[in-house]
C-alpha cells in the first residue's frame, strides 16, 4: 500500500513536470524567471550581494526581462535559466520562496557552503532535468523528500554537512536498472556524509549502475552492507566511516574492480576481510581501523603498486604483514597498530621513498631493525613500539632528514644509543624507554634543539648525564629513570627552562647534590629524583618552583629543611622517606629546630655547601639516630640490588616469590577463594573482556562478591611496573563515584585486581539496551555526569600524586543497583609522576581520545577532560556521538540542539528547571570538547558548575563568561568521599 502511495505521488510529480515543459507554462503562477529569483531574493538576509537582481521600475513586459546577466545565473541560447551557483557566499534564507515552478530548464543548482536554513521542499523533484544538486554545507533539516526520486537525470546529489535526519526511503533508487525505471536512475555522485540519516542502507542502491562515489561518512547510518552494491561495477569511492554498520563485508564486494578508495573506519563490522580486496589494482586508499575484524590481512592488498594510505588499527587482525607491501613505492601513510600481527619485520617492508608516516606499534612482529628504514627520505614518523624486536638500532635512522617521532619504546633492542643521534635536527619526540639498551648517553643529544620529549627510561644505561643534555632548550619531558646512571646531577639542567611536564632522573645512581639551579624550572609540574645517592640539601631556592604538583626526593642521603613554600608543605610523606635527616612542615615530619637552618644555595656544577648541627642530649637519642642510620643504609642496600637486576622495583618480588596485597584479608586465601569461586577462571564467570585483560565475577565464602581483573600479559618481566602503578592509584582513592578496591595478587606470572562487583553493569550495556536507556531518564542521567564529573575531580586535584584515567568511556563506568555512576578500570591510568616511565605510552578507547594525541603522544588530564565531553554527550544522546562532537555550537544554539541531541528513546524534558540543566551539561560539554587543551576547564571547574546547573542567571542559563580566562577553581569534595 505504501508502495503504491509513493508512486502517485511520483506519478502526479511526473505530470506536473511535462506541464512545466509546455510553452504556456512559463506564465505558471504569473511568474517569470526574473520574478521568481526576485521573489527568493527578498528572504534573504543579506541582501546586497545581488545587486544586479534586479526588476526595473518601468518595464512594459515581464518577458522582456532576461536573468542572463545576473550574478550567479547561466541561461541557454535561448535564454532560459539553466545553472544557479550561489556557493560560498554565506547567504541566509530558506528554500521556501524558491518558486521550483519557474525554473522547467535548469540542470545545475549550486548552493554550497551557506546558511540556508528549513526543510527541502518536497515540490523540490520539479527541476526533473537537474543534473547536479549541491546543496551541501548548509543547514537544512528535516527529512530527505520522496520527490527527489524524480529527478532521473541527476548525475551528482550533494546533500552533505546538513542537520538531516531520518532513513533513506528505497524508494529514492530505482526499482530496477532499466533506465525507464523512477528513482535516481542516472545518479553518479551521492554525498550524505555529515548528516544525521540513520537506519540501513536499501537494497535497491544496487540498481544505480553508475555510481562511481558513494559518501555516507560521519553520519548515523547503521546494519549491513547490503549485497547488491555488488552491482555498483563502476565504484571507485566508498566511504561509509565514523556509523554505527555492523556484520561482516560482504565476499561479492570483490567483484568491485575499480575501487580506489574504500573507507569503513570506526564502525562495528566483524568477521574476516574478503581475500579478493587484494584484486583491486588500482586502490589507492584502505581505511578499515577501529572495527572488530579478525583474520588475515589480504595478502595482496598492494597488488597493483598504487596503495598510497593503508590502516587496520586497533582490530585483531593476526599473521603476517600483507607480502605486497613490501614492493609498494607509493606507500605515504601506513597505520597497523593496536593489532596482532606476526612475522620478521625486516622481510616484511622494503624501501618506500614516499612514506612518511608508519606506525606498526603494539603487535607481535619479531625481527630486527633494518637499514631500509634509514633509506625512506621522506619519514618524519616511525612508531614501532610494544613488539619483540631485537638488535641495535640502526644508525641511519638517526639520519633521516624529516624525522619528527621516534617511537622504539616497549621493545628488545641492545646496543648503544648512536652518536648519529645528535643529526636528527627535527626531531620532536624520541621514545626508547622498556628496552635493553647499555652504554652511556651520547652527548650528541645536546644537538637536538627543537626535541621536546625524551623518555629512555628503563634501560641498562650507565655513566654520567652529559652537559650537553641542557642545550635541549625546547624539552618538555625528561625521563632517564630506572637505569643506572652515575654522577653528579648537570646544573645544566637548569637551563631546560621550557620544561613542563616531567623531569624523572629517579632510580639511577646519582651522587652530590641537587644544583640550585633547579630553581630556573619555574613551569615543572612533576620532579622525580628519588632511588640515588644524592646528599646535601633540598636548595631552599626551590622554592620558586610554584608550579610543582608531584615531587619526589625519597630514598637518597638528603639532610636539612625543605623548601619552605605551599607545595613542598602540601606534599605527602612518603616523598621525602628514606633520606638522612630531612625536617620541614609536612604531617608526620619533624620540625626543624632554630640550628638546623638552610645554607644560601650555592650554583655551579650542581655543588652546595650544607651545615647540619646534631646535637645528642643522651645515649638514647643517639643510639635512635644510629638505629635510623642502619634502617636507611639496609633500605639503601636493597635498592641497589634491586638496580643490579634481583629485582628491577620495589614492587617486582624476589625470585619465584608470590605477592599478596589486600585490604582486611588474608592474601593467600583469597587468592585461593578466587580460583575456586571462579573454577580457574572460567569463561562461565567473565562479565567483560578489554584490551588489557579480562574481568571474572567471584562470589566468596563469605558472600562478598568482587570483580576480579586477569591481565593479558605478553611478556612477564613487563608485568610489576605497569601493574603496581595501577595499584599506587587504587589504595588511596575513597570516593562514592569510583569502584571500590580491595586488593591485588601477583602469583605464577597472574597478575589480578580485585573490585567491588558492580550490580548493573556498564553504562555502555544500559545505553544500548532499549529497555535500560529508558530507565534511565533525563534526571539519573544528569546525575550520572556529574558522578563521573566527581570522580575525575577527585583523582585529579584530591590524589597525590594526581591519577589520569586515560580510558574514560561508556564501558569504564559501571551503574549501581541505584543507577548511580562508578568510574572504573585503572588498568590503564596513568600518573602525573615520574615513576611512570611510559609517559608517552597511548592508551584508551578509540572515538574518546582527545584530537591532540594524533600528533603528541602526551597525556594529562586535559585528555581526561576530553573524553568525559564525548562520555557526557553520549549518556545525552543515549549512543556515541560520533561526528557530532565537532558539531556543537556556541550556547546560543543549545536550545535548537537539545532537539538533535537528546535520546530518542525517552519523551522530550518538560520541566523548565530540567530543561535549563540539560542545556547547561550541554554547555559544558561544549566547553570539554574543544580542540585546544589549554581552552579546556579543569575537571574540578567542570564539577563545580554542574553542580550549580539548578541556580542560572537572569537570562536562564548558567554563567560561563569568567571561562574564556580559563580560571581553575578549587573546592572541597569531602561530601563526596568517606
Amino acid at each position: 500500500m505504501v508502495i503504491s502511495v509513493n508512486l502517485l505521488l511520483i506519478f502526479a510529480i511526473s505530470c506536473m513536470c511535462l506541464l512545466a515543459q509546455s510553452n504556456s507554462y512559463q506564465y505558471f503562477l504569473g511568474q517569470t524567471e526574473a520574478e521568481a529569483l526576485v521573489q527568493w531574493k527578498q528572504s534573504f538576509h543579506n541582501q546586497s550581494t545581488f545587486k544586479s537582481w534586479l526588476l526595473p521600475e518601468n518595464r512594459t513586459s515581464s518577458n522582456d526581462i532576461s536573468p542572463c546577466m545576473w550574478r550567479g545565473i547561466a541561461c541557454n541560447n535561448h535564454g532560459r535559466v539553466t545553472n544557479i551557483t550561489l556557493s560560498y557566499l554565506n547567504l541566509e534564507g530558506t528554500l521556501d520562496a524558491f518558486n521550483f515552478f519557474s525554473f522547467p530548464y535548469l540542470i545545475g543548482f549550486d548552493l554550497r557552503k551557506n546558511l540556508f536554513t528549513g526543510t527541502i521542499p518536497s515540490n523540490i523533484g520539479i527541476i526533473s532535468k537537474v543534473l547536479k544538486l549541491d546543496l551541501s554545507l548548509n543547514n537544512f533539516d528535516g527529512t530527505l523528500p520522496l520527490s527527489l526520486s524524480n529527478l532521473t537525470l541527476v548525475e551528482e546529489l550533494d546533500l552533505s554537512g546538513n542537520n538531516i535526519t531520518g532513513q533513506i526511503n528505497p524508494s529514492l533508487f530505482p526499482n530496477s536498472t532499466e533506465q525507464t525505471s523512477s528513482g535516481i536512475i542516472s545518479i553518479k555522485r551521492l554525498l550524505f556524509q555529515d548528516t544525521f540519516l540513520e537506519g540501513p542502507i536499501p537494497s535497491t542502491i544496487g540498481n544505480c549502475k553508475y555510481l562511481s562515489l558513494i559518501a555516507f561518512d560521519r553520519s548515523q547510518f547503521s546494519g549491513h552492507i547490503p549485497s547488491s552494491m555488488a552491482n555498483l561495477s563502476e565504484l571507485s569511492i566508498l566511504r561509509l566511516n565514523e556509523n554505527h554498520f555492523s556484520g561482516s563485508i560482504p565476499a561479492l564486494i570483490g567483484r568491485l574492480t575499480k575501487l580506489t578508495d574504500l573507507r569503513l573506519f570506526l564502525n562495528q563490522f566483524s568477521g574476516h576481510i574478503p581475500q579478493d580486496i587484494g584484486n583491486f589494482s588500482s586502490m589507492t586508499i584502505l581505511h578499515l581501523g577501529a572495527n572488530n575484524f579478525t583474520g588475515s590481512l589480504p595478502p595482496y592488498v598492494c597488488k597493483g603498486g598504487k596503495l598510497v594510505n593503508f590502516s587496520t588499527t586497533g582490530n585483531s587482525f593476526t599473521g603476517p604483514i600483507p607480502i605486497s607491501l613490501k614492493n609498494c613505492p607509493n606507500l605515504y601513510r601506513v597505520r597497523l597498530e593496536h593489532n596482532q600481527l606476526t612475522g620478521d619485520l625486516e622481510q616484511a617492508f622494503g624501501v618506500y621513498p614516499n612514506l612518511n608516516y608508519i606506525d606498526l606499534s603494539y603487535n607481535k612482529l619479531r625481527g630486527k631493525l633494518s637499514e631500509t628504514w634509514g633509506r625512506c627520505q621522506n619519514m618524519s614518523v616511525l612508531r614501532l613500539a610494544g613488539n619483540f624486536l631485537s638488535g641495535e638500532i640502526p644508525r641511519n635512522i638517526f639520519q633521516l632528514p624529516r624525522l619528527m617521532e621516534l617511537d622504539l619504546s616497549s621493545n628488545r633492542l641492545q646496543g648503544n644509543i648512536s652518536p648519529q643521534v645528535g643529526q636528527s635536527s627535527k626531531l620532536l619526540e624520541l621514545s626508547l624507554q622498556n628496552n635493553v639498551l647499555s652504554g652511556h648517553l651520547p652527548v650528541q643529544l645536546g644537538g637536538l634543539y627543537g626535541l621536546q620529549h625524551l623518555d629512555i627510561s628503563s634501560n641498562n644505561l650507565t655513566g654520567p648525564i652529559p652537559h650537553e643534555i641542557g642545550r635541549c632548550s625546547n624539552l618538555l619531558n625528561l625521563n632517564l629513570s630506572i637505569n643506572s646512571l652515575s654522577g653528579q646531577l648537570p646544573h645544566e639542567i637548569g637551563q631546560l627552562i621550557q620544561l613542563q611536564i616531567s623531569l624523572d632522573l629517579s632510580y639511577n645512581s646519582l651522587t652530590g647534590g641537587i644544583p640550585a639551579e633547579l630553581d630556573q624550572l619555574i613551569s615543572l609540574q612533576s620532579l622525580n629524583i628519588s632511588h640515588n645517592n644524592l646528599s646535601g640539601q633540598i636548595p631552599s631556592s626551590l622554592a620558586s618552583l610554584t608550579s610543582l604538583q608531584v615531587a619526589d626526593f625519597s630514598s637518597n642521603e638528603l639532610e636539612g629543611p625543605l623548601p619552605d613554600n605551599k607545595a613542598f608543605s602540601s606534599f605527602p610523606l612518603q616523598c621525602f622517606a628514606g633520606n638522612k635527616d630531612l625536617c620541614g612542615k609536612i604531617r608526620g615530619m619533624k620540625p626543624c629546630r632554630n640550628s638546623q637552618a638552610a645554607s644560601p644555595p650555592t650554583r655551579g656544577r650542581g655543588r652546595q655547601k650544607t651545615v647540619i648541627v646534631i646535637t645528642a642530649s643522651s645515649m638514647a637519642s643517639a643510639f635512635l639516630l644510629l638505629l635510623l642510620l642502619l634502617v636507611v643504609s639496609c633500605s639503601i642496600l636493597f635498592w641497589r640490588r634491586c638496580k643490579l637486576g634481583k629485582c628491577r622495583q620495589l614492587q617486582q618480588a624476589q625470585d619465584s616469590e608470590d605477592v599478596y596485597s589486600a585490604l582486611n584479608f588474608d592474601g593467600k586465601l583469597v587468592y585461593r577463594d578466587i580460583v575456586e569461586a571462579t573454577e580457574n577462571f572460567d569463561s562461565l564467570y567473565c562479565i567483560g573482556s578489554g584490551a588489557t585483560g579480562s574481568v571474572y565475577k567471584a562470589a566468596l565464602p563469605n558472600n562478598q562478591v568482587l570483580a576480579v581483573k586477569k591481565f593479558k600479559v605478553e611478556k612477564a618481566e613487563l608485568v610489576p611496573r605497569s601493574f603496581v602503578n595501577e595499584v599506587k592509584a587504587l589504595t588511596e582513592i575513597r570516593h562514592k563515584n569510583i569502584v571500590r578496591f580491595y586488593g591485588f595478587c601477583l602469583h605464577n606470572n597472574i597478575t589480578m585486581l580485585a573490585y567491588k562487583y558492580v550490580e548493573r553493569g556498564s553504562l555502555d550495556d544500559v545505553l544500548r539496551s532499549n529497555e535500560g536507556s529508558k530507565e534511565l531518564d533525563w534526571e539519573k542521567r544528569v546525575r550520572i555526569i556529574k558522578g563521573v564529573a566527581d570522580a575525575l575531580a577527585y583523582m585529579h586535584h584530591n590524589c597525590v600524586p594526581p591519577i589520569v584515567h586515560r580510558d574514560i568511556s561508556s564501558k569504564n563506568v559501571l551503574l549501581c543497583a541505584q543507577l548511580e555512576a562508578h568510574v572504573s578500570d585503572f588498568g590503564t591510568a596513568k600518573f602525573l609522576n615520574p615513576d611512570s616511565s611510559n609517559w608517552t605510552a597511548l592508551a584508551g578507547t578509540y572515538g574518546y581520545l582527545a584530537p591532540e594525541l594524533a600528533y603528541t603522544m602526551t597525556i594529562n588530564e586535559k585528555c581526561d577532560v576530553y573524553s568525559f565531553g564525548v562520555l557526557a554527550l553520549e549518556v545525552l544522546m543515549g549512543a556515541h556521538p560520533r561526528e557530532y562532537v565537532w558539531k556543537l555550537h556556541s550556547d546560543d544554539q543549545m536550545e535548537k540542539q537539545l532537539k538533535y541531541v537528546l535520546d530518542s528513546r525517552l519523551a522530550y524534558p518538560t520541566g523548565l528547571k530540567l530543561i535549563e540543566q540539560l542545556k547547561s551539561v550541554l554547555e559544558v560539554v561544549n566547553m570539554c570538547l574543544n580542540v585546544n587543551p589549554q581552552s579546556r576547564p579543569t575537571m574540578n571547574y567542570v564539577s563545580q558548575m554542574l553542580g550549580r546547573t539548578g541556580r542560572h542567571t537572569q537570562k536562564g542559563t548558567v554563567d560561563f563568561s569568567d571561562l574564556n580566562s580559563d580560571i581553575e577553581v578549587s573546592f572541597g569534595l569531602t561530601e563526596n568521599t568517606f
